[in-house]
């Protein structure tokens, strides 16, 4: 099978801009519900006194959080303008955390296509999420690389009819059909210039960590963290998140995606991950940069999935009174991140 997109038709699309017309404001429920999907158990995200603690006006959303409006922002994009692909799979992603997220929270969510690249024959497609609060300014940074995957690939050519079937009804998870042809399109939508201001607030605030920078060492070696996700865990994800891709929980789809079994969610192993760092920091807006390569699955069988966490101190910067964290994630012996660092800030 041949697909319809080639790598110069998608590259020269680099570029394409938009703004989701409506607000995306944060509920403090939902912030709880995206909490227990990432068993992230921070009190902060969940009891508005510890929250107020740490000096915030409301729960604060977790790290990966954002993720939610960025996969219903992202969609017009995947369905009208990165087409022709008969699946996705996420490679990498980078969260830029300006100022944390709390409930109560009214954000703008920008799309961009940041860049295309063509390594060993196949496209890496990446796509960058600004979120702005009401003032305008901007408090969350998002880059999302998926691999481009179409049947030339080997991948099996029922995948798209069998996801058809299975799918919520009015959503698609590989864009348009093979057959439909796309709006053409007179002129390529692109960023204004001059509108990405960083919040202030952000940077000017004191983390509440637990501990001090100056308590911290090069080498120092953070508590291990092993988390396990059953298919229940990996079903109310895909509630909470809308990242309803059946390979996370339909056996038949992910065999005809040649993968040995139901496998977790890249995003919900960069949750965990994430989480893991706020437990020790003691302050989830503590983290201003967290990365992830991901470098292989999670498989979660009938007996349920397990994923080892453990990071230590990589570097020291005694001017910005920053950390950064080297995180090693592994499942059934696997490293799952390939790379994987958090930037912290301390008290």
């Amino acid at each position: 099978m041949t697909s319809v997109v080639d790598a110069p038709d998608t590259a020269s699309k680099v570029g394409h801009y938009y703004r989701v017309e409506e607000v995306y404001e944060v509920g403090r429920e939902k912030v709880r519900e995206y909490a227990r999907a990432v068993q992230d158990f921070h009190p902060a995200h969940w009891e508005d006194e510890a929250a107020a603690a740490l000096g915030y006006s409301g729960l604060v959303a977790p790290l990966t959080f954002v993720s939610i409006p960025a996969m219903a922002a992202n969609r017009h994009l995947f369905e009208a303008v990165v087409i022709g692909y008969d699946m996705f799979v996420q490679t990498e992603q980078v969260f830029e955390q300006h100022k944390p997220i709390v409930a109560g929270d009214r954000l703008r969510v920008d799309v961009e296509l940041s860049s295309v690249r063509r390594i060993a024959g196949k496209d890496l497609i990446t796509v960058t999420n600004t979120f702005a609060d009401e003032s305008g300014e901007t408090v969350h940074i998002m880059h999302t690389t998926v691999v481009g995957i179409t049947g030339d690939d080997g991948v099996d050519p029922e995948i798209t009819r069998a996801v058809e079937n299975v799918m919520v009804h009015g959503v698609k998870v590989f864009g348009r059909d093979k057959d439909e042809t796309p709006a053409a399109e007179t002129e390529k939508p692109v960023r204004p210039e001059g509108r990405i201001q960083l919040s202030a607030a952000g940077a000017a605030r004191v983390p509440g960590t637990t501990m001090s920078f100056d308590d911290l060492t090069v080498g120092d070696e953070l508590p291990l963290r092993d988390a396990r996700v059953s298919r229940g865990d990996l079903v109310n994800y895909a509630g909470v998140s809308g990242d309803s891709n059946p390979i996370h929980w339909d056996e038949r789809i992910a065999e005809l995606a040649g993968l040995p079994d139901i496998i977790a969610h890249g995003m919900l192993t960069m949750g965990l991950g994430a989480g893991f760092l706020s437990t020790w920091s003691g302050d989830p807006g503590a983290v201003t940069r967290y990365g992830v390569r991901l470098s292989n699955y999670t498989i979660v069988d009938r007996e349920g999935g397990q994923i080892e966490y453990t990071g230590r101190v990589k570097s020291l910067d005694p001017a910005t009174r920053t950390a950064v964290i080297a995180i090693v994630a592994k499942s059934g012996g696997r490293k799952i991140f390939g790379l994987a660092t958090a930037d912290l800030r301390f008290r």
